[in-house]
């Protein structure tokens, strides 16, 4: 069971922090903060794999699990940051059924899938099943299409959950951005998305983008909720701190 589900036993929402660049502190601060996992973002982000190997060996001995958002379902990339390490892949931009199932098929081993045997951390062990069954693959529900086949998309076997993108989603749909999480038309779809992760048995997740969101996807009942970026985590503390002191 991977370590996504094994939160989600105890509790939901579980909420998430964002890792978009290099860093030594962000890791530790968003667990000694209590969120539940971060994810490290190979799509839209300064992080190469030797980043993400890193920052994934320095997150193994805290209280958080760890997540890596790829921007396609490629075998290769998918099996590094498993073999590094990761407890679940977000695979953006799936918009059928045949993607999501190709991701699974990425982070299983012949003959279920294609996965090339290779750990990374030597306390991921040798165990196949093992190794398989902390891999928790998320597929990205972020376009019309998608939308078009989210009840496809989370019945595929294997999959963990789908992980909705507001931003892109609402641009496909022709929604101003700034509407992506109160716009109605976005608010039937999350609500539509929520229901075939339910139906299916699988994990709903979404990027936020901040602690008001959060809380009102958390009232659609979303189980996994993105709250912040380290970036925008860091411009927060440093604009209150700067507050306080213009305030004497």
């Amino acid at each position: 069971m991977s370590a996504l589900h094994t939160a989600l036993n105890g509790r939901a929402p579980l909420w998430g922090g964002w890792i978009t660049g290099p860093t030594v502190l962000g890791p530790e601060e968003f667990a000694r903060a209590g969120y539940d996992y971060i994810g490290f973002d190979a799509q839209h982000s300064y992080l190469d794999d030797a980043d993400i190997a890193t920052l994934l060996r320095q997150s193994e001995h805290l209280p958080i699990a760890t997540a890596v958002r790829l921007p396609n379902a490629d075998p290769a990339p998918i099996g590094r940051v498993l073999d590094a390490g990761a407890d679940a892949v977000i695979i953006a931009l799936i918009e059928t059924a045949e993607q999501a199932a190709a991701a699974v098929a990425a982070s299983r081993y012949p003959p279920a899938g294609n996965r090339s045997f290779g750990p990374l951390r030597p306390g991921l062990g040798r165990d196949l099943a093992g190794l398989e069954s902390r891999a928790a693959v998320f597929a990205m529900i972020e376009t019309a299409a998608a939308l078009d086949d989210v009840a496809q998309i989370c019945a595929v076997p294997g999959l963990a959950g789908v992980y909705v993108g507001p931003a892109d989603l609402a641009i496909s749909m022709g929604v101003d951005v700034a509407d992506s999480t109160s716009h109605p038309d976005m608010l039937a779809a999350l609500t539509r998305i929520r229901q075939a992760a339910a139906d299916a048995g699988v994990i709903a997740a979404v990027h936020g983008g901040s602690g008001t969101v959060g809380a009102m996807l958390a009232g659609l009942d979303y189980q996994m909720i993105t709250l912040a970026a380290e970036s925008q985590a860091l411009r927060r503390g440093a604009q209150a701190h700067l507050d306080e002191a213009r305030r004497r």
